[in-house]
């Protein structure tokens, strides 16, 4: 696998599918890791972000969390103008 490659949320799910077929088979963890061009870091980060995961329940998660991402600029904007407005509310003119 090229350094730096990044793989969407359903083709970790899938390699994590394929990953536990694999060793359900009795095949050795490095090896089908190895088969699968990614590292046992990789493997274990996927397996505590998308462990029973389906490709549709992913696809949520990426949704609310550009929605998420939305709403904390939103937060952000507005707690910025509300600061604005106390600063010019508090000078005497």
């Amino acid at each position: 696998m090229a350094r730096g490659k990044r793989h969407s949320a359903q083709q970790a799910i899938r390699k994590l599918r394929d990953i536990e077929v694999m060793l359900a088979q009795g095949r050795e963890l490095a090896l089908v890791l190895r088969e699968a061009e990614i590292s046992e870091q990789t493997y274990n980060r996927w397996r505590e972000k998308y462990g029973l995961m389906s490709s549709n329940e992913a696809k949520r998660l990426r949704e609310l969390e550009s929605e998420n991402a939305d709403l904390k600029s939103i937060v952000a904007d507005m707690a910025l103008q509300n600061k604005v407005l106390k600063d010019v509310n508090s000078k005497k003119w």
